[in-house]
């Protein structure tokens, strides 16, 4: 099969898992697909509010689903395809999980658009944390970086 077309064989799915989650009222207008040497190993769609977690959007279900099937947080040599543009979150977490590409369709102004705005966490990433609208307070560090020097001593220490 053509790359092209092969992509959009993998895009058309994660779409695919984007409008049954609409139409059988499980949850949002969001899919996503993780594959792997032209395989898919996972495929998930929104679940926040199916499983009321704020972080089951549907590229990290797709991830946690993938690690569980490839045994391993390091996702590299993977790509994920996306029905949207991910939010920071989702964004956040691909990098984390090492994937190598995202292809996404609907743009995040496509998803404002429809009352799925992420515009607020941009701009507030912007400001500096004592200007942020969620108060964020720093407490006790001295005390937690007891954990951090554990850490790098630690013979199960695995670097990711």
């Amino acid at each position: 099969m053509e790359k092209k077309e092969q992509h959009e064989e993998f895009m058309r799915m994660a779409i695919e898992l984007s409008i049954k989650n609409v139409s059988e009222s499980i949850g949002g207008p969001f899919g996503a697909v993780v594959v792997k040497d032209g395989k898919v190993i996972a495929g998930s769609a929104n679940k926040v509010t199916s499983t009321n977690d704020p972080t089951a959007h549907a590229e990290v279900s797709a991830i946690r689903l993938a690690c569980i099937e490839l045994n391993s947080f390091d996702l590299s040599g993977c790509v994920i395809y996306t029905s949207c543009e991910p939010c920071p979150m989702c964004l956040g977490a691909i990098y984390w999980a090492k994937i190598e590409t995202i292809y996404y369709a609907n743009t995040k102004v496509d998803a404002e658009n429809i009352g799925f705005s992420d515009k607020f966490i941009y701009e507030e990433l912007d400001k500096p944390m004592d200007s942020r609208t969620l108060p964020v307070v720093q407490m006790m560090r001295d005390d937690a970086m007891q954990a951090f020097k554990l850490w790098e001593t630690s013979s199960m220490r695995i670097d990711y």
